[in-house]
């Protein structure tokens, strides 16, 4: 294979090598699919039926829960079906379409829990302002920037990834098409590029993140200062399971896209794949019950 053209399928990771075990698996992942199909649901149909929640984070959260149904879904159900068959082959047009909207909504929902963030920063240290800085008008214009800035990071690294000339077989280590393991695949001369593009992402991913920490750095100062036992333990408990969720996707997709190849393991990878990409659609919905 000298180049893309020349594949036309993958072939994606097996969670196990018998059937019985493939079966096994398949259940599993049904059961955490179809968890995190309810709990998102419940609370989209929620928050769109009950007027008393058209505030800002209620709106915020509706859009989260929409990225988290579209993320999971573009992963979990090719590899249930690939357990339930036994068959690991994904097109290459499948593969590329998995990727780009996976990269799509996974980054755009990076940026909203950066919007999140501030939505909280503003709750707990400008109260007064609130309504002023996080009007209705406000609120789409900063999703909508969120969903535009997940779809222009999945263009960039879609176009870019299947670009590049393959020649080291079709196999994937992966459940589903990963950028790091498509660029495991492709000829070393062409490899500097697209870690070029990673590492723009990475800044642009490291500012938000940043971003995210000075704000929760300002909201536990102002929750320090709160008099009332009851007050701190309200602020906090819309805080924390926001910023567990955070660090969680953080942490792990970093790990995946940035560690160095000598610490790649198979099992590692996919550890930090189902990490990043299966729990937080199955946290958010607990977290803000």
């Amino acid at each position: 294979m000298s180049n893309g053209s020349s594949i036309t399928e993958f072939l994606l990771l097996a969670f196990a090598d018998t059937q019985e075990l493939q079966l096994l698996h398949f259940w599993l992942l049904l059961g955490i699919y179809l968890a995190a199909l309810l709990g998102n649901s419940l609370i989209i149909t929620t928050i769109a039926c009950d007027h008393q929640l058209h505030t800002p984070m209620y709106f915020f959260l509706l859009n989260l829960s929409l990225l988290d149904l579209g993320s999971i879904s573009t992963t979990l159900p090719k590899a249930m079906a690939n357990s339930l068959w036994d068959n690991r082959s994904i097109s290459y047009v499948g593969c590329a379409a998995q990727l780009f909207l996976f990269s799509f909504l996974l980054g755009a929902e990076y940026f909203l829990l950066t919007v999140m963030a501030y939505d909280r920063y503003v709750a707990i240290c400008q109260p007064l302002h609130y309504g002023t800085l996080l009007g209705s008008r406000a609120c789409v214009h900063m999703a909508a920037a969120a969903w535009g800035s997940g779809f222009l990071y999945a263009v960039l690294h879609t176009a870019n990834t299947f670009s590049l000339p393959l020649c080291q077989g079709n196999v994937l280590h992966q459940f589903f098409c990963e950028i790091p393991h498509i660029l495991k695949l492709a000829c070393s001369d062409t490899y500097l590029r697209e870690v070029g593009l990673l590492v723009v992402s990475v800044c642009l991913v490291f500012g938000c993140f940043v971003f995210i920490v000075l704000s929760y750095v300002q909201i536990f100062r102002a929750v320090l200062r709160i008099p009332s036992e009851q007050g701190r333990h309200k602020a906090f408990s819309m805080c924390l399971p926001h910023l567990a969720v955070v660090s969680l996707f953080v942490s792990t997709s970093f790990f995946a896209y940035l560690k160095p190849p000598s610490t790649s393991s198979q099992s590692l990878d996919l550890l930090m794949a189902v990490l990043y990409s299966l729990v937080p659609p199955i946290v958010n919905p607990s977290s803000t019950a």
